[in-house]
């Protein structure tokens, strides 16, 4: 409703200049001799008003004199301008809310579903991408929600009264013009097209050039110490010179539309100037000069939203390339989804079954024929070279993967059968890399269990031996640890995620080389930590220092993807082969 009055009053504040041009270029005489009008008499009630308030205007000459009319005609456009403006505001602080909850919508599709992703996505793209999706694109897309409102809730409105006002003026002359107008139009359009490429493009790059950046701040510290400041500015120089050559590109395509339009509008405005000024000049319009003047004046505000039009299709065009790669991300297909009709599970009673497993990425198998089981309250490690599927084995536990052929079971129910969350309600993760966020230590904790006390998390800490540590801070639980966690020391971190693993109480520990990143003293901390989280759970321990596992129920020894050993510490190394030597190189024996 704002935007039809701030149409109306911006057409009558151009309007009202009427009666003050009338009173510069008409003698008083001539204006006071005007007839009240008849309603009977006139053909339209536009004729109708128009008449009357030339009487009226004609009256008020008449009685208060030219002088005290212009005055009046001077206010009541200021007053005109005023409403326009209120208006306008009006329209554009209630739409501000709507453009923002689209971005806000999207962003948090996107969001949503780059945590359901599944692992290997993450494997195979750069984080950069993702980044420069939810930021750039989304940017584009902001701006281009602002045009489209525009052109659905004013501009057209804007077009059909200056269109229905010019008719009235004249519809030979109005025609004349509209003629002219499709010529621009085809040109932006052309435009529009070779700008949607060079977007598609640029928001590609942004998406590789976040990612250098990304990666060159998460890895400064290696940048340092090898010296490779110059080598790290010059692969980002690279990159950085290409998205900004495809900006500019896309820049001065965006760019050119406006004042392409603008030009083709005024060359339209300068032949109905020329076209209506010979039409009155030789007497062949019944059009007078001050009208004329106030059709021109009308008609350069109708070019006004048909600009705005161009440079929202301008905008459209730009956002349909960023929109395509938001679509890249909501539409991917979930490669780990829930069954229709799934098997409710929420224990852990019996084993879980490795049942003639493989797995591969792509082409290079990883896993080929994995056969064992892990009884409740066991626990079992695996062993094995760099790349023998040891942790990829560990992540289909949880459905971090999905088996390629086989069944992985849990007390004989395939976890393809059972929903993700209730599966992974049963399993707690601590991996090599402590993973940790810009919070409270103990909102770090909690995360595996938000709903859980104070007391339970200090209780989590005690188990994970991180109290002593947590209570030496002045703000206690209460600390922010940094990005990452990078106010603690190594040990420190790695307690703290135990402590949270603690907290989940999950029937089922994956143990991923938790303790390899550590220095002697804070491995034996940790390590005692973890033998008492272990305590009445079923644990798989991947690990490189093979005397934190001797003491394990089973090992499984990984080479190539296949188990070739197994067995207890004793009994593999009896067996005299691939496990004893990796005993001798580390001296575990």
């Amino acid at each position: 409703m704002s935007n039809v009055f701030y149409t109306i009053f911006n057409v009558l504040s151009l309007v009202l200049f009427v009666p003050f041009l009338e009173l510069i270029f008409n003698p008083p005489e001539e204006t006071a001799t005007v007839i009240k009008p008849v309603w009977e008499t006139r053909e339209s009630i536009f004729s109708y008003y128009g008449d009357y308030f030339d009487y009226w205007k004609a009256e008020f000459v008449a009685d208060k004199g030219p002088t005290a009319a212009l005055t009046f005609i001077c206010i009541a456009v200021l007053i005109a301008f005023f409403f326009k403006n209120l208006f306008r505001y009006i329209a554009i602080y209630f739409q501000s809310y709507p453009r923002m909850a689209v971005v806000r919508d999207l962003r948090g599709k996107v969001f949503d579903k780059s945590m359901r992703l599944p692992m290997s996505y993450y494997s195979e793209e750069k984080k950069g991408d993702l980044l420069s999706r939810m930021t750039n694109d989304l940017n584009e897309i902001e701006i281009a929600v602002v045009s489209v409102l525009e052109m659905i809730f004013r501009e057209p409105l804007s077009i059909i009264i200056s269109l229905s006002i010019l008719f009235y003026m004249s519809t030979e002359l109005t025609l004349f013009s509209l003629v002219l107008l499709p010529i621009s139009a085809l040109i932006i359009s052309r435009i529009g097209k070779s700008l949607k490429r060079t977007s598609k493009h640029g928001q590609d790059e942004m998406g590789h050039l976040l990612s250098v950046i990304e990666e060159s701040l998460g890895g400064v510290r290696i940048i340092k110490a090898f010296i490779a400041e110059k080598l790290t500015f010059e692969r980002f120089s690279k990159r950085n010179h290409r998205h900004q050559t495809l900006l500019t590109r896309a820049f001065r395509k965006r760019d050119l539309s406006s004042p392409l339009s603008e030009f083709m509008g005024a060359a339209v405005l300068v032949s109905i100037v020329w076209y209506g000024g010979s039409l009155i000049l030789e007497q062949e319009s019944e059009m007078t000069g001050q009208a004329f003047i106030t059709f021109i004046i009308i008609f350069s505000q109708l070019l006004r939203p048909i600009s705005s039009f161009t440079k929202g299709i301008t905008s459209l065009k730009k956002a349909e390339a960023s929109l395509d790669r938001i679509n890249e991300i909501v539409q991917l297909e979930d490669t780990i989804p829930d069954p229709e009709t799934p098997i409710a599970k929420s224990s852990f009673e019996k084993n879980i079954e490795f049942d003639n497993i493989g797995f591969d990425y792509g082409d290079e198998d990883v896993l080929k024929g994995i056969n064992f089981k892990i009884e409740k309250g066991q626990t079992i490690a695996l062993v094995g070279e760099s790349g023998s599927g040891k942790s990829t084995l560990a992540d289909l536990v949880p459905r971090f993967h999905d088996v390629k052929s086989g069944a992985l079971k849990l007390d004989g129910v395939d976890v393809r059968d059972m929903l993700t969350k209730d599966l992974r309600k049963l399993v707690s993760v601590v991996t090599q890399d402590s993973i940790l966020f810009n919070d409270t230590i103990a909102n770090n904790i909690a995360l595996s269990n938000p709903e859980a006390s104070r007391e339970e998390i200090i209780q989590a800490a005690k188990v994970a031996n991180a109290h002593d540590f947590i209570s030496d801070f002045p703000e206690g639980y209460d600390t922010n640890i940094g990005d990452g966690g990078n106010k603690l020391s190594g040990g420190q971190k790695q307690r703290i995620s135990i402590a949270r693993a603690v907290l989940s109480n999950a029937a089922i520990m994956i143990l991923d080389e938790a303790t390899s990143a550590l220095d002697t003293e804070s491995e034996m901390v940790v390590q005692k930590a973890l033998e008492a989280v272990m305590k009445n759970r079923t644990s798989i321990v991947i690990a490189h220092r093979l005397s934190t596992i001797r003491n394990a129920d089973k090992i499984y020894v990984l080479k190539k993807g296949e188990i070739v050993e197994q067995g207890n510490h004793d009994e593999l190394i009896a067996q005299n082969g691939y496990y004893k030597s990796l005993c001798e190189i580390q001296q575990v024996l």
